[in-house]
């Protein structure tokens, strides 16, 4: 499937090709912490179908709980997150590009959440929030 997305302010903008089926719900303390929300979502592409059509973003790496380091992408103008990756082998890398950041985010459909030990415990609770259209 092929997606356009781009951060809050315009800066960063890119296409890409990627497998609308793999799609996951990340609930790591490391996502909620650099999301600022209890939980990620990640669609999933090779870097090769990856193109960049605006600036280039800026670049932070972080280390994970398993020791391996990740790439984190985001505008350095409005701060959004916009895919992260190894640091290894470049050319040839999986992105996993954050599905907010994407137009066609509707299409998205999460198949599967990670790190659920680290989910809070309320997201299972949404559906019984009271459920207001605008603001």
């Amino acid at each position: 499937m092929e997606i356009d997305g781009r951060c809050h302010c315009g800066n960063v903008t890119y296409r890409a090709e990627v497998d609308a089926a793999n799609v996951v719900i990340c609930h790591c303390t490391d996502c909620q912490t650099m999301a600022s929300a209890p939980f990620r979502t990640t669609v999933f592409c090779n870097e090769t179908d990856f193109r960049l059509l605006g600036e280039a973003p800026t670049i932070y790496v972080k280390v994970a709980e398993s020791g391996r380091k990740r790439q984190q992408a985001f505008c350095d103008k409005c701060g959004t997150h916009i895919y992260a990756t190894t640091v290894e082998a470049p050319g040839s890398r999986t992105l996993g590009l954050r599905v907010g950041a994407i137009a066609q985010r509707d299409q998205l459909i999460p198949k599967q959440q990670l790190w659920a030990r680290s989910a809070q415990p309320w997201v299972a609770h949404l559906d019984e929030l009271q459920t207001v259209q605008t603001q």
